[in-house]
Protein backbone atom coordinates (compact mmCIF):
# COMPACT_ATOMS: atom_id res chain seq x y z
CA UNK A 1 0.00 0.00 0.00
CA UNK A 2 1.19 3.35 -0.94
CA UNK A 3 1.29 6.44 1.43
CA UNK A 4 0.16 9.50 0.14
CA UNK A 5 1.61 13.21 1.01
CA UNK A 6 -1.48 13.60 3.04
CA UNK A 7 -0.77 9.97 4.90
CA UNK A 8 2.65 10.72 5.82
CA UNK A 9 2.24 14.35 6.72
CA UNK A 10 -0.35 12.87 9.33
CA UNK A 11 2.13 10.21 10.55
CA UNK A 12 4.97 12.66 11.12
CA UNK A 13 2.64 15.43 12.70
CA UNK A 14 1.18 12.60 15.21
CA UNK A 15 5.06 11.33 16.01
CA UNK A 16 6.05 15.01 16.66
CA UNK A 17 3.38 15.58 19.14
CA UNK A 18 3.79 12.27 20.90
CA UNK A 19 7.51 12.71 21.05
CA UNK A 20 6.86 15.97 22.61
CA UNK A 21 4.84 14.46 25.27
CA UNK A 22 6.62 11.45 25.97
CA UNK A 23 10.17 13.76 26.61
CA UNK A 24 7.69 16.08 28.84
CA UNK A 25 6.35 12.60 30.85
CA UNK A 26 10.49 11.45 30.81
CA UNK A 27 11.39 14.99 32.82
CA UNK A 28 8.67 15.08 35.04
CA UNK A 29 9.13 11.17 35.98
CA UNK A 30 12.79 10.66 35.95
CA UNK A 31 14.68 14.50 35.33
CA UNK A 32 12.88 15.77 38.48
CA UNK A 33 13.15 12.65 40.69
CA UNK A 34 16.68 12.27 40.26
CA UNK A 35 17.34 16.19 41.21
CA UNK A 36 15.28 15.98 44.19
CA UNK A 37 17.62 17.01 46.62
CA UNK A 38 18.91 19.97 44.75
CA UNK A 39 15.04 21.30 43.85
CA UNK A 40 15.00 22.26 47.93
CA UNK A 41 12.22 25.40 47.24
CA UNK A 42 8.74 25.67 48.37
CA UNK A 43 5.87 25.24 45.94
CA UNK A 44 2.39 25.78 47.80
CA UNK A 45 3.87 25.32 51.07
CA UNK A 46 5.90 22.24 50.56
CA UNK A 47 9.52 21.35 48.96
CA UNK A 48 9.11 21.04 45.50
CA UNK A 49 10.45 17.70 45.27
CA UNK A 50 7.56 16.43 47.74
CA UNK A 51 4.64 18.19 45.57
CA UNK A 52 5.92 16.62 42.52
CA UNK A 53 5.76 13.07 43.71
CA UNK A 54 2.96 13.49 45.49
CA UNK A 55 0.59 15.55 43.23
CA UNK A 56 2.33 17.51 40.40
CA UNK A 57 3.69 14.64 38.53
CA UNK A 58 -0.31 12.74 37.99
CA UNK A 59 -1.97 16.53 37.40
CA UNK A 60 0.92 16.89 34.32
CA UNK A 61 0.42 13.22 33.93
CA UNK A 62 -3.08 13.54 33.76
CA UNK A 63 -2.97 16.94 31.21
CA UNK A 64 -0.82 15.30 28.96
CA UNK A 65 -3.69 12.20 28.57
CA UNK A 66 -5.76 15.18 27.96
CA UNK A 67 -3.75 17.03 25.69
CA UNK A 68 -3.35 14.21 23.17
CA UNK A 69 -6.94 13.10 23.41
CA UNK A 70 -7.84 16.75 22.20
CA UNK A 71 -5.00 17.26 19.35
CA UNK A 72 -5.65 13.84 17.69
CA UNK A 73 -9.05 14.41 17.32
CA UNK A 74 -8.82 17.50 16.29
CA UNK A 75 -5.92 16.15 13.68
CA UNK A 76 -8.24 13.42 12.74
CA UNK A 77 -11.07 15.52 11.50
CA UNK A 78 -8.75 17.72 9.52
CA UNK A 79 -7.46 15.23 7.63
CA UNK A 80 -10.88 13.26 7.66
CA UNK A 81 -9.96 9.97 9.21
CA UNK A 82 -12.01 10.64 12.43
CA UNK A 83 -14.57 8.08 14.14
CA UNK A 84 -18.28 8.27 15.09
CA UNK A 85 -21.31 10.25 13.99
CA UNK A 86 -20.33 13.56 14.68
Amino acid sequence: MQLTAKHQEYWSRNLRITAILLAIWFVVTFVVGFFARELSFDFFGWPFAFWMGAQGALIIYVVIIWYYARYMNNLDREYDVHEGDE
